[in-house]
């Protein structure tokens, strides 16, 4: 293969998915009149360009892969200007080879309803995380597990604003007598919570819970400062109960796929 060659497909593959994109538009769905010259259905490379903000030449650069450079703000442009679907935008910076720099954006809505009977049907502990790890639902297995922070004692007297899984861990006093092993498992899930954050480090939500978390919690304020960085991954976690006994879990981190923000977590006794 030759040094380029790999980029000469992508660059061909994206001027074809953009050629296939730009006939398939109807020109009035953009308000532009469909003319008795037209001989072929779609929008025409200048009306395309248009509508992108660059100039004829340069789309038809991109669109006969002549051209390597094709920055984030020209192809976000691109699928602003065609209105590309979610996962044409996702498809559109691959092929490019480029960072989307929204990728950090909610990708879809969840059906909360379809969410509840899917962590219901669940026979063992199970709970779903949004963005900033607030828990969005959960069964009876998890809330009989977390009690302080799932189960009828969580809103009682905790002084939470909400059932997230960072301020219980962190905040809530009982928290280090439920998880075995607290302060490491501490540090680890804020370092799983820094990588998993990093796409919306500037979102609101995410800054005023980093504030309060670190005015709050000396342990989370060393972690959060250590630069640590961890993927969020399985594996064993072991829980005591009131009666000083210890149940151990397998534990697993599923992707929601319309909403590629939230993680349904599903611990499994092991």
């Amino acid at each position: 293969m030759g040094r380029d060659e790999g980029g000469e497909a992508g660059r061909r593959a994206l001027g074809e998915f953009l050629r296939a994109v730009r006939g398939r538009l109807a020109p009035a769905e953009f308000a532009l009149a469909a003319g008795p010259r037209r001989r072929t259905p779609g929008l025409r490379r200048e009306e395309a360009a248009a509508l992108c903000g660059i100039s004829p030449t340069w789309y038809t650069w991109i669109e006969q892969g002549r051209t390597v450079a094709v920055s984030p703000k020209t192809l976000g442009d691109m699928a602003a200007g065609l209105r590309l679907t979610p996962a044409e935008r996702a498809y559109l910076f691959q092929l490019a080879g480029k960072v989307d720099p929204l990728a950090g954006e909610p990708s879809g809505q969840a059906d909360g309803e379809a969410l509840d009977v899917l962590v219901r049907s669940v026979s063992t502990p199970a709970y779903v995380l949004g963005r900033n790890w607030d828990a969005l639902s959960w069964n009876l297995p998890a809330a009989r597990l977390f009690e302080d922070w799932l189960g009828k004692r969580a809103s009682a007297g905790t002084g939470l604003a909400g059932p997230n899984l960072l301020r219980y861990v962190f905040v809530h006093p009982g928290a280090p007598d439920l998880i075995v092993d607290w302060e490491s498992r501490a540090y680890r899930l804020v370092a799983e919570y820094r990588a998993d954050s990093a796409a919306f480090r500037e979102n609101p939500d995410h800054q005023q819970l980093l504030a309060e978390l670190r005015a709050e919690s000396r342990v989370f304020d060393a972690a959060w400062r250590s630069q640590t960085v961890l993927a969020r991954e399985g594996g064993l976690r072991s829980f005591r109960d009131a009666r000083r006994a210890i149940s151990h879990y397998r534990q697993f981190t599923l992707r929601i796929a319309n909403a590629r923000d939230l993680k349904l977590i599903i611990l499994v006794p092991a």
